[in-house]
């Protein structure tokens, strides 16, 4: 019984994990028909659900709000799947903006989709909202350094073919490097500086990988070394530059232990819509950086269909 019990307790996500395992309960359902004891041996098990309140064990209503929404999971992540790719984008960019969420899934969306697919999700939010998401952006985003780099961001149309001008992202690289000195030594931040804003929010992305292949070979570390402490800096150039590498980590920080809740649910968002663009690179990233396949990582810590779900979006069949 013992054994069951623990099953039964981790299918709750009791024992950790995100999402819970539909199956197991299933199974309980039918095995433990006309065993009340059991049922009784689980709650005395299982702490963090019951609590002893008297002659019974009582449900913990905080319990109950974590597990409504691990119960959500694989509907949420059906949800997204399902919509149009620029509607769930509006979404997001929406629903990031109205409950004051870091800035950061504003930029995966600026920075990772091509010029027609942030197009489209700008046209999409104006229709489902009323709404511009630059108008947004710049209303909710008003007090904060990054404003004027995330309007910016979500205002591009960039240049999407391959030619580069090899002297200018040169000298870009110098004006770069010139804005980190100057922002070093005045005590300010660089998101602030109006030349770094121009070039990363106007430059095609095979120009700014230029340009920072420059800005090494100038001062001989990656840029992001000298952005350590201008978080939103940090991720706008890792999804310009190398987004395969900013989704492991991300995916890699939503597998913690100690993950929160907005770090849980990017799972399912970059599960989502990185699935049919560059899922292969983001795998191979992970792997290199953690020592380990993704797949097996994610199917560690989830359960159920959404273990399932997700598993089916990162390998395919």
């Amino acid at each position: 019984m013992a054994d069951e019990v623990q099953a039964l307790t981790r299918a709750f996500s009791g024992l950790g994990g995100l999402g819970v395992d539909e199956p197991t309960m299933v199974t309980a359902l039918a095995n433990w028909r006309k065993q009340p004891e059991k049922r009784s041996g689980f709650r005395k098990s299982f702490p963090g659900l019951f609590k002893e309140h008297g002659v019974i064990e009582r449900v913990e209503d905080d319990y109950i709000l974590h597990l409504t929404a691990e119960f959500s999971r694989f509907k949420n992540l059906m949800v997204l799947w399902a919509m149009h790719p620029w509607e769930r984008d509006a979404r997001l960019a929406h629903h990031v903006l109205h409950q004051a969420h870091p800035a950061a899934i504003v930029v995966e969306i600026a920075c990772t989709r091509s010029a027609e697919e942030l197009l489209g999700a700008r046209k999409a939010y104006m229709a489902l909202f009323h709404h511009s998401l630059e108008e947004d952006v710049a209303y909710r985003a008003k007090d904060k350094p990054y404003c004027s780099l995330l309007v910016g961001l979500v205002s591009a149309y960039r240049y999407e073919g391959p030619k580069v001008s090899g002297d200018t992202a040169k000298a870009e690289a110098k004006a770069l490097g010139a804005a980190v000195k100057s922002a070093g030594a005045a005590g300010t931040k660089l998101v602030e500086n109006d030349e770094v804003v121009r070039i990363l929010t106007t430059r095609s992305k095979p120009h700014l990988v230029e340009t920072f292949k420059h800005y090494k070979e100038l001062h001989g570390k990656h840029i992001l070394e000298d952005l350590a402490s201008e978080e939103t800096l940090g991720e706008t150039v890792q999804c310009l530059a190398t987004p395969e590498v900013y989704f492991s980590q991300v995916m890699e920080a939503a597998l913690r232990d100690g993950a929160d809740h907005h770090g849980k649910e990017a799972l399912s968002r970059v599960a989502v819509t990185r699935s049919d663009v560059d899922m292969d690179g983001i795998r191979a990233a992970y792997e290199e950086q953690f020592g380990a396949k993704l797949e097996d990582a994610v199917a560690g810590k989830a359960h159920g269909q959404f273990k399932d779900a997700l598993v089916s979006l990162i390998v395919g069949k």
